[in-house]
């Protein structure tokens, strides 16, 4: 009874010094500032029942072990360095290691690091594992020389040799018959080989015939079988390193964060670079503007209806509606589970109350107020962004081609309601709705569309005083954008024996490739031209991905710089390795997707992520998928 009393005893005392050993838990616990701050409150001189831990604590954080013998307690002989066991010599090492300012200096000898060799040994046909290396390396030169064509950026890590080529030329004026010569030209949809002549200059474009072979090449390789076993094992190496990773230098990436100065989840920049402007506020946020536009405006004439002007007043009067009746459940326009796959219903939710007139008032550029409210509502938005100070987002405008004055009307809106921010960038989208344009007898070809939308640009670009507002927007607008519903059914399939954009007259919508190729065509010889007058390029952006066939991602690849969605590339490990490779930017929104598209736990971001794609966390539309001010740091911390 004596010894187990005794026993317990010493269990009790030892338990109280473990307690007291206790450190956080960091491999490294100097990084902790609490125990620095712990270490200074106590006593230089500690008590005689505290002198054992102390000492302990110090060996233990200077890695010396105390080896004591069984018996007397006294040391053991000092071993040489080559007799002693490897836990004691790694813990000499890292006794003698630098201290912690050298090991900021040298922050890769902070991390355990995994090295995998013998490729060539993992059980597959080394002509297999060497075809399909071929294979990858020659869709990254695709890639490269159509971003190179097009003055858009490649990846530097991928290709080190890159080099930005000077900008020559100075702003002059330029040849005044260049208008009507581009209005002759056959070459319109590609501002080729006549405004050469013209203006005696050797702008290059994209070749149809090789982009188609290109094409199929891209095509044949995806299906390859080696192919896609190479890059679907390589996936999941990639995956498995991550987890890898996570479990030796989590701990020690968390501490390393720590130690950043005068930053954390706050402060941070964070870029929002998929929102599209028309629905860039809450819900809530439109409400207030609206009920306060009805107090501070009713008298106002902001419709014409049968050919009599509406006040304000009198749109809501005759929708039986009062400031007070409206609400957030009345606006009605939260994307729900109804419009899951129904791309419809979604677009119909941008109506306040079901009303398109209620959008064209507040939401549009183009209208009888010349886009007051919207463009007093974008400058709030801008406002809370520059009050956030760390939060900036790249919006999105529309043009839609079916006039040629669009340019010009969305300039003049701009600077008209100076909708300019530091925290802003723009923007151009083009939705895909040449069809309903046709019907509407509004476009007689694809090519006059493609006009509509590029020879404003090209003016500005040679005359900038033809168009000021236009050249003064354009310094804010970063590239263009691509949208609309990629689940639509494509009834022609782009090849060589497909029709020009001046012989477009069909009932049927081009494809998706067929309107990325004539977009990039065109924006490839704007961009030499802008470079060559000292104006900055613009880059390829589209909605890419979402739904629709996996050819979508091809062309995305091959034309585009970045791209919005991705979702299709969990089911084409080929496409999904070559876009990790190539560092080709994903522009996410999980909360838009599952209202669409995918459900919100079966998302793929989280594995693209830790594949080391480069992917962003974006909003899309905070109207329709969100409910606070504080959208894009709301997903960035769920």
């Amino acid at each position: 009874m004596l010894i187990s009393c005794f026993g317990a005893k010493e269990l009790f005392s030892r338990s109280l010094a473990d307690s007291e050993m206790r450190s956080a838990p960091y491999e490294f616990p100097e990084d902790s500032p609490i125990e620095q701050l712990e270490e200074r409150r106590q006593p230089r001189h500690p008590a005689a029942g505290q002198t054992g831990v102390h000492e302990n604590r110090q060996r233990h954080r200077s890695g010396v072990s105390p080896l004591r013998s069984g018996h007397g307690g006294a040391l053991r002989r000092r071993q040489p360095s080559h007799e002693m066991p490897f836990v004691f010599r790694y813990m000499k090492e890292q006794s003698q290691a630098p201290d912690l300012q050298e090991r900021e200096l040298l922050p890769e000898k902070e991390y355990q690091r995994v090295t995998i060799s013998g490729e060539e040994k993992c059980g597959v046909p080394f002509t297999d594992l060497l075809d399909a290396a071929k294979c990858v390396v020659k869709a990254l030169f695709i890639r490269q020389k159509y971003m190179g064509l097009s003055l858009q950026g490649f990846c530097r890590t991928t290709v080190y040799e890159e080099e930005i080529p000077e900008t020559t030329g100075t702003a002059g004026h330029w040849l005044e018959s260049l208008k009507h010569t581009l209005s002759n030209s056959d070459y319109l949809h590609v501002y080729s080989l006549k405004i050469l002549f013209c203006v005696n200059l050797d702008l290059p474009y994209p070749d149809l015939q090789e982009y188609i072979a290109d094409m199929n090449v891209m095509m044949a390789l995806i299906i390859n079988g080696p192919v896609k076993s190479f890059c679907y094992r390589r996936l999941q190496y990639l995956s498995s390193k991550f987890q890898m990773h996570i479990l030796l230098n989590e701990m020690k990436e968390l501490a390393a964060q720590k130690k950043v100065p005068h930053r954390d989840f706050y402060n941070i920049r964070k870029v929002d670079t998929h929102i599209h402007a028309s629905s860039c506020m809450n819900q809530k946020h439109l409400l207030r503007f609206i009920k306060r536009a009805m107090k501070k405006y009713p008298k106002e004439i902001v419709h014409v209806e049968r050919g009599k002007g509406q006040t304000l007043m009198e749109v809501f009067e005759s929708m039986n509606l009062t400031a007070f009746d409206l609400s957030v459940d009345t606006l009605d326009m939260h994307a729900d589970r109804n419009t899951f796959h129904r791309f419809d219903k979604f677009n119909a939710k941008y109506n306040p109350i079901g009303e398109s007139i209620l959008r064209e008032i507040f939401i549009k550029t183009d209208n009888y107020v010349e886009g007051k409210y919207f463009g007093h509502i974008v400058k709030e938005v801008m406002s809370d962004l520059e009050e956030s100070k760390y939060q900036n987002v790249e919006l999105r405008l529309s043009i839609y081609g079916r006039s040629r004055n669009e340019w010009d009307k969305l300039a003049k809106w701009a600077v008209k309601h100076q909708v300019y921010s530091d925290n802003v960038r723009w923007l151009v989208q083009v939705p895909r709705l040449f069809d309903v344009y046709h019907t509407k007898k509004q476009l007689s070809n694809f090519q006059e569309m493609l006009e509509n939308i590029f020879m404003p640009l090209f003016e500005v670009t040679v005359a900038p005083r033809s168009h000021p507002e236009l050249h003064l927007f354009l310094q804010h607008v970063v590239g263009f954008d691509s949208v609309d519903d990629e689940s639509k059914p494509e009834q022609h399939i782009f090849n060589l024996d497909s029709p020009l954009p001046s012989s477009w007259t069909e009932e049927d919508n081009p494809p998706y490739s067929y309107y990325l190729y004539y977009m990039y065509a065109n924006m490839t010889v704007l961009n030499h031209l802008r470079r060559f007058r000292g104006f900055h390029t613009l880059v390829l952006r589209p909605h890419c991905g979402e739904a629709g066939p996996i050819h979508h991602l091809v062309s995305g690849f091959m034309l585009s710089e970045n791209i919005s969605h991705g979702l299709l590339l969990r089911k084409a490990p080929v496409l999904q390795y070559l876009y990790y490779l190539a560092q080709i930017g994903i522009a996410m929104s999980p909360l838009s997707n599952n209202s669409l598209f995918l459900s919100y736990h079966r998302n793929p971001l989280p594995e693209y992520l830790s594949r080391g794609l480069m992917v962003s966390l974006s909003t899309d539309d905070p109207l329709q998928f969100h409910f606070t001010k504080v959208t894009l740091p709301l997903r960035c911390g769920s």
